[in-house]
């Protein structure tokens, strides 16, 4: 059986992966990914100590209302992303910098 530790260092990967993700890439969907993996790693926090720590389901909950921001979140940015796709043809960050013009 998984212990509550195991569950933690998997989440602090994913946290510190998305991080890296975001820092480091200049690609507006690698950004995106990014974020989507810190709020995996926070829901995955929330359902293991519930799991370990309370014994109810409010962290069952919380996960799943992170799940269908996170599922928002990727349907808003990747409309958003196609957008200034069609306008500057490129979906490098350094781009957006004026995304009126």
């Amino acid at each position: 059986m998984i212990s509550l530790p195991s569950f933690l260092a998997i989440s602090f990967i994913l946290f510190v992966s998305g991080l890296v993700v975001m820092i480091a890439k200049k690609n507006i969907i690698a950004i995106l990914l990014g974020v989507e993996l810190i709020l995996n790693s926070a829901a995955l926090n929330f359902a293991a100590y519930t799991r370990f720590v309370n014994q109810n389901l409010d962290g069952h909950i919380m996960s799943l209302f992170i799940i269908i921001i996170a599922a928002a979140e990727a349907a808003v940015g990747l409309a958003i992303v196609i957008r200034f796709f069609q306008i500057r043809e490129s979906i490098h960050i350094d781009d957006a910098t004026q995304l009126l013009q």
